[in-house]
Formats: C-alpha cells, structure tokens, sequence
C-alpha cells in the first residue's frame, strides 16, 4: 500500500527555545510520576512493607514491557494527524497509574496479595501512559524543531526532565515523613495532579493547526483508505534505516542500563565503599551525564554557526557524537574492568565521571539522530518510527538490569575473585557498547549524504510518493 499523499500542507512553524522549554516542561511532568513508581513505590515496599525487592523490579519491568505498545500509540497519533491528544490522554493515563500503583503500595501492609495485584494493574497503566504521551512528545518535537537546533533541543527537554525526577524526589521525600499509607497516597496524588495540570499549561495551543492530513485535490476525488496498523509497522520495519536504527537502540540501551544496577555493589565490594560513598558515587556519575549532554548541545551550536569552515564541518554531527560517545562509554568501561583487577589505589571516581560524559553525550546524539531519522522515509510514519524505537529502548531497559545482575551473580559463582568478576562483566559490556558504535557507523554509511536542509512542513519528494529512505549523512 502506498503511503498517504497530502495535496496540501498545513503550515507549521518551528519550535523556537520557548516552544521546546515548553515541550520539556511535560517532560518534567512525565517524569516526576514515573520517579514515584520506580523509585518511592519501591523504596516502601522493600523497606516499610518488607517485601522482596524482586517484587519492586517485576513491577518496574511490567511497565517497561507494556510500552512495546508504543508503535500502536504514534501509529493512533500518525493516523489522527495530532499528537495533543496522546500527549493529554496519555498523561492523564500515567497519572491515574501513579496513584492506583501508589493505592495499592499502601494496601500491601494490610493485605499484600490484593495490593499486589492492584499494583500489576498500576504498573501497567504507567506504562500505557508513557508510551501515549512520550512517543507523541518525541514526534511533536522531531517534525517541529529545525536541525541546528535538534541536539540542543534533546539537552534541555532531558536536562528538564532530570530536574523533574530530582524535585519531585526532593519534595515528595519532605512529605511523606513521617511515613503512613494515608500519607503515601496524598503525596502522590497531589504530584499526579500537578502533573497533569502543568500538562495542560504547557501544550495549550503548543502544535497549533492540524498536522499534515491528507485532502482531496478536487471535491470529486476521495481520500485513500486508512492505513492498518500491522500494514504501516511492516512498511516501516521493511525501511532499512529504520530497522537498523531499531538494532542500535536496543543494543546500545542494553549495554547502557545494565550497568546500572552494578556499579554501587562493586564499588562496595570491590573498593570498600560505604553506602554513602557509593551513592555519592552515582552522584558523580549523574554529573558527568550532565556535562556530556551539554557538550552535545554547545558542540551543535557551534556546528551550526561554523560548519562551513572544515576543521569545524563535523563538530555538531549527531552521528559523530553517537559513535563516539558509544567507544568512549566502552572504553571507560574497559578502564573500570581494569581498576577491578588493580583493586584500591585505582582513580575510580575519575573513571566513573567519563563514564558518565560519554553516555550523556551518546544519550543527546542518539535522541538527536532519532529526531532525525523520524521523518526520513514513507510520510505520516513518523509515529509508527518513535514508537517503534521506544519500545526498543523499553525492551532494553526491561532486560538491562536482569542481564547486568545475573552476569554479576553468573560470574561471581565460576570465578573466586569479585575484583575479577566484575571486571569479565564490565569488559563485556564495554565491547557490546563497541558493537552499537559500529551499528551507528553503518546507519549513516549505508545512505547518500546530503546538506540541504527540507522545509518543516514539505517533505522531500520521495517520501510524498511513501517509496524514500533517503537520509542526510551529517546533521
């Protein structure tokens, strides 16, 4: 089936700096509910409700697996031609998940099979929600933001939802002592509700007219019949671009998200580290995640304003900036595999800061290249492909953290040694970020390149006639 062909394009501008604070704004919003879940919600089942924490981490990965449903939702979002909808619909969704998640917390201390069942439905809303809004607010922000702008753009909606995530931790932490279920539940709600309210502020007239639907050139002419869902995912998983972007994410986020959940008990067994100094720990790493995606960002300014003289033509290229903070992330870790074995004495912290600068900067120049490659191909897929994406990342983070700790668990049981234990599994990991970076490589090198910027609200011929995989090399 051929790709839908507008006769006549609504215009649209693009997103100035206000517009994309604005996107980022409900990003924050998203994530100060998802930082409940995941992290409060837990923190109470396994502390006040002493319940395993495999329960917590089945719950958290529910909610990942549940946004494989993120191709249906920008495909709902592709066919309906705008995306405000999802995004309200979604949150109001997530916020509802938040507070039945936060309900059924509160009902494990007295009832903990009833609880635990509310929770599975929670979890599951949570990630119903997710995938609504954010794919939605990716694909609004992928066909609105100009390409100078994208890496700069992915920096400041991140960052923002990284201030959401450290806020709502801050100030929901305040309230909740001291601890009572009735207390767990209000927190909570009110910071749903705040949420979803700042929701509504923040994309109140954001996407302006309708997207680009299509429209009959005469009033005789009908209107082609509306796409079927596994028709337009086939259409997209059969773009090779698109497919192999897919393999990066899901590599790449693989290798990112399984060291998390490791770093702090090596650092503990490896290094003597106290509970204090390991989360400190992390607290150095977050601050090299920051610094990363702000390099990106300046880099992509730069980029913009001096990329026509060659020794600066490729300083902004989001897909320089992904490969190499893909070798730079396996590198590091290969340098934290060797500090296991030297043991105490080893510059530890200073090997955990470039740790975090190279995963900020892959971060920003992979979400910036996903900007990119959303629009490149058959029109009015564009959800269909962030969708397609999330889930991918989805998948990665739901494994990342079983596969990170039972290779820690695998390891330590075959091999005596923790230092070196640990050091096979950071190595490991380390070459499958090395394997994502040649994944990247192949993405662009396997498509013409090309300078010329395409107008917002006029795609590129190929893609109006649903045949194009036509991508630019640098950005």
């Amino acid at each position: 089936m051929s790709g839908l062909q507008p006769n006549h394009a609504v215009q649209q501008r693009a997103f100035g700096w206000a517009s994309v604070a604005r996107v980022g704004l409900v990003q924050a919003a998203l994530g100060a509910v998802v930082v409940m879940t995941t992290s409060t919600l837990n923190r109470v089942m396994v502390v006040e409700h002493a319940l395993p924490a495999l329960l917590p981490g089945l719950l958290v990965a529910l909610h990942y697996l549940v946004q494989m449903a993120r191709p249906r939702m920008g495909f709902g979002s592709d066919v309906g031609g705008r995306r405000t909808p999802w995004i309200i619909g979604g949150m109001a969704v997530l916020a509802l998940g938040g507070v039945v998640s936060a309900l059924a917390t509160a009902w494990m201390g007295s009832d903990r099979s009833s609880g635990i069942a509310l929770a599975l439905l929670g979890y599951a809303l949570v990630g119903l929600g997710v995938s609504a809004s954010g794919t939605s607010l990716l694909v609004m922000l992928a066909k609105r933001v100009p390409e100078g702008r994208r890496a700069g753009a992915a920096t400041l909606v991140w960052m923002m939802m990284i201030a959401g995530f450290a806020t709502t931790a801050g100030l929901a932490g305040h309230w909740l002592d001291p601890y009572s279920p009735e207390r767990l539940v209000v927190v909570t709600l009110v910071v749903a509700l705040l949420a979803f309210a700042l929701t509504l502020v923040a994309v109140r007239g954001l996407e302006g007219p309708g997207m680009d639907r299509p429209n009959p050139a005469s009033p005789g002419e009908r209107l082609p019949a509306a796409p079927v869902f596994r028709e337009a995912l086939r259409e997209v998983w059969a773009e090779p671009v698109a497919r192999r972007f897919t393999v990066f994410v899901f590599v790449s986020m693989l290798a990112f998200s399984a060291q998390d959940l490791i770093l702090e008990p090596f650092a503990g067994t490896v290094f003597g580290y106290s509970p204090g100094q390991s989360t400190q720990l992390s607290g150095v790493q977050n601050g090299g995640v920051l610094l990363g995606m702000l390099l990106v960002a300046l880099a992509g300014v730069l980029g913009t304003r001096l990329g026509h003289r060659p020794m600066l033509r490729h300083v902004g290229s989001l897909r320089a900036w992904t490969i190499g903070g893909c070798i730079a992330s396996g590198v590091a870790l290969a340098a934290l595999s060797l500090a296991g074995v030297h043991g105490e004495g080893a510059p530890l912290k200073s090997i955990v800061f470039a740790l975090g600068v190279s995963n900020g900067a892959f971060s920003i120049g992979a979400i910036g290249s996903m900007m990119r490659l959303a629009s490149e191909g058959r029109q009015q897929r564009e959800g269909v492909r962030m969708g397609l994406w999330g889930a991918s990342q989805a998948i990665a983070f739901a494994l990342g953290g079983l596969v990170g700790t039972g290779a820690s668990d695998l390891a330590r049981s075959l091999i005596a040694s923790p230092a070196d234990a640990y050091a096979l599994v950071f190595a490991t990991e380390g070459g499958v970020f090395l394997v994502a970076a040649l994944l990247a490589w192949r993405i662009g090198a396997a498509a013409p390149a090309t300078t010329a910027l395409r107008p917002i609200s006029s795609p590129p011929a190929s893609a109006r006639h649903g045949t194009g995989t036509h991508q630019r090399h640098a950005t």
